[in-house]
């Protein structure tokens, strides 16, 4: 699949002001400087479609984009950013976890984890919790451009068997570049095969 269209559509605080769940929908998810900006941008191929910023926790909403007049693109809040005040943090988490739990057309939460560092705890309390609650989710590693081939290796063993610890199954997993455009083509073709599973 190849988006031709992207278009933002509203920009929301809380679960009761995100758009009419008219369209099957993707939330794309992480810790805060995880690269979601750059990921959403380039599977649009545009620029500037998501606001990237080099101060992590910049997107403090959840954003939709409709894509090809067909399918919603959620923008959620970064997770974990220490130097957001402790309310803040608690009104994202609150808003996230309503999100994930309660946007019934929602099929998919792509989490997207940092491929350049060993696993972080709130990354798999997250996945965790997903998982606890049923919520269908696919976990996405980003910047793979950025470590070499060994600390990369090293960091896919660290995480397989972190996960290992909570899972008897491994969850779903990509591997992509907002760079290169390594992995793009796979998560935009998942994306088109899963949209039939939509009911309204």
């Amino acid at each position: 699949m190849e988006i031709k269209t992207a278009e933002f559509v509203k920009s929301s605080a809380v679960f009761k002001e995100l758009p009419p769940p008219n369209y099957p929908e993707y939330g794309f998810v992480g810790r805060s400087n995880v690269g979601k900006s750059s990921l959403i941008n380039r599977l649009c191929n545009r620029k500037s479609l998501a606001k990237t910023s080099s101060t992590p926790g910049k997107t403090q909403l959840i954003n939709h984009f409709v894509i090809d007049e067909s399918w919603y693109m959620a923008d959620l809040p970064g997770y974990g950013y220490a130097r957001v005040s402790k309310k803040k943090r608690e009104g994202f988490s609150g808003m996230i976890l309503d999100y994930v739990t309660k946007r019934e057309n929602l099929l998919t939460v792509f989490v997207l984890v940092d491929s350049r560092i060993k696993p972080q705890k709130i990354d798999l309390e997250f996945i965790e919790f997903l998982g606890v609650q049923g919520v269908p989710f696919t976990i996405v590693f980003t910047k793979i451009d950025k470590p070499t081939q060994k600390e990369y290796s090293q960091n896919q063993r660290a995480f397989k068997q972190a996960l290992r610890a909570q899972w008897e199954e491994l969850p779903p997993m990509m591997h992509t570049s907002s760079i290169t455009g390594k992995g793009v083509p796979a998560l935009l073709d998942y994306i088109e095969a899963t949209n039939p599973l939509f009911t309204r």
